[in-house]
């Protein structure tokens, strides 16, 4: 991965000081251990040691772009976006924020919101948020609230997901130059980001459902059919359909770094900092290569990570530092049928996205009324209340309007089969599901 030379130089500097944490002997996985338990520390993953956050944070103040990832559904990481950010600012107050989150169409609300004009229900409104995005505004109101307060521009990085769903349908060559809503040709994805998509598009024919940032543009119909339980990473790689995947999440990196490339180049003395998903930073495989490719090697890449299995298992390139932080499974975003600022109704407690014939269900929360009702991931949920239901937006209307204690009907298709589900809302909301 290519970073800026300040933090390169003090990754350097980490590694001669203590040598690298390897899997070679006992002591090294006891310290290896020792460090993935202990949350609150920032860690250097070429060398598996702990750096001190002041260094971190004067170091990517330093680049040209600095790059946050994300589990979107994860409170304590957009908590720890929110206190990076507020560093960076501290050490560097020039400064434009870029957020995955918004498609370019809504950039005008960005522009009001950050100079002070529109208030946090308006704001919801006019970007559309439940529309294009879904997650819990909650988590991300304190970093939308940073740059307002600060007057610090915000930047819709995406483009709509129309263009990424028609790409994956069609791939790349398909779609006319006029419109690709000015997204220029990707380059070519590594074997590496290949490898990793591979896996993941695996798992989704598997289950022939989208999910998280990877796959909303995907036809998990077609998936489904081309699924068989013996399936390879190298039979993956060799289908239309997979090339199609790669062409789609490869426009999807491509658009982000031009956006942040272009606020770069026409304001070099500001930093620029990209909000994101952290499957778009991963090994430096999606937007920083995307960068590179366009001639811009001067980026940080910081990620957030819970303690436990997954920094044991890190990889020395996955990032340039990576924050550990606590996993909290009652802090997961759920859909909750209310926005940022007005009176929180029952939780369902699931990861949606609109589908062609209503709200498809990401995700299924743990202990949530939705995973007691047995809603599964892959759900199309037409109906809530007697009510068609076509896009998030009305789903969670709906369910804001239900009190505590109330059930829920809805209709779902898993499948080929039509089904009737029965929600039933605790009387009060003990926990944040």
């Amino acid at each position: 991965m290519r970073v800026g030379k300040a933090l390169a130089t003090l990754l350097v500097s980490a590694m001669a000081v203590t040598p690298a944490c390897t899997i070679a002997s006992e002591d090294a996985i006891d310290k290896k251990d020792a460090i993935c338990n202990r949350a609150g520390q920032w860690i250097n993953p070429a060398s598996g040691n702990a750096v001190a956050p002041d260094q971190i944070m004067r170091s990517a103040a330093e680049t040209g772009i600095v790059l946050m990832g994300e589990n979107h559904a994860s409170l304590e990481h957009h908590r720890w976006q929110a206190q990076t950010l507020a560093g960076l600012h501290a050490l560097k107050p020039y400064m434009t924020i870029g957020f995955e989150m918004f498609p370019r169409t809504v950039q005008s609300a960005l522009d009001r919101w950050s100079s002070g004009e529109l208030s946090q229900a308006a704001f919801l409104t006019e970007s559309r948020w439940s529309e294009v995005w879904g997650f819990d505004a909650d988590h991300y109101m304190p970093l939308f609230d940073l740059a307002r307060q600060n007057r610090l521009p915000m930047l819709a990085l995406n483009v709509d997901r129309s263009l990424v769903g028609r790409i994956g349908r069609e791939g790349w060559s398909a779609v006319p130059k006029g419109e690709r809503q000015g997204v220029s040709k990707p380059a070519p994805a590594s074997e590496a980001y290949k490898d990793s998509l591979a896996r993941v598009f695996m798992t989704k024919m598997q289950h022939a459902t989208p999910g998280g940032s990877w796959g909303e543009h995907n036809d998990s119909s077609q998936q489904k059919a081309d699924y068989k339980p013996e399936i390879t990473v190298e039979t993956v790689m060799a289908m239309e359909s997979f090339t199609r995947f790669v062409e789609a999440q490869l426009v999807w990196d491509r658009a982000m770094a031009e956006a942040l490339l272009t606020a770069k180049r026409a304001d070099p003395e500001r930093l620029v900092v990209g909000v994101m998903g952290s499957g778009h930073l991963d090994g430096g495989h999606g937007v920083p290569h995307q960068l590179a490719a366009m001639g811009w090697t001067d980026v940080s890449v910081l990620l957030p990570m819970d303690t436990g299995d997954d920094c044991r298992d890190m990889k020395p390139t996955l990032a340039d530092a990576v924050f550990l932080v606590a996993p909290m499974p009652q802090s997961q975003s759920t859909l909750s049928g209310h926005r940022s600022g007005v009176p929180r109704g029952p939780r369902l407690g699931v990861i949606i996205e609109t589908a062609e014939a209503g709200v498809r269900v990401l995700r299924v929360m743990d202990d949530s009324v939705a995973q007691s009702a047995a809603l599964a991931a892959g759900d199309i949920i037409t109906q809530a209340a007697g009510l068609a239901v076509k896009e998030n937006s009305e789903l969670i209307t709906i369910i804001r309007r239900q009190a505590p204690g109330t059930w829920l009907p809805l209709v779902i298709r898993r499948g080929d089969q039509s089904l009737s589900v029965v929600v039933k809302f605790p009387p009060t909301e003990t926990v944040a599901k």
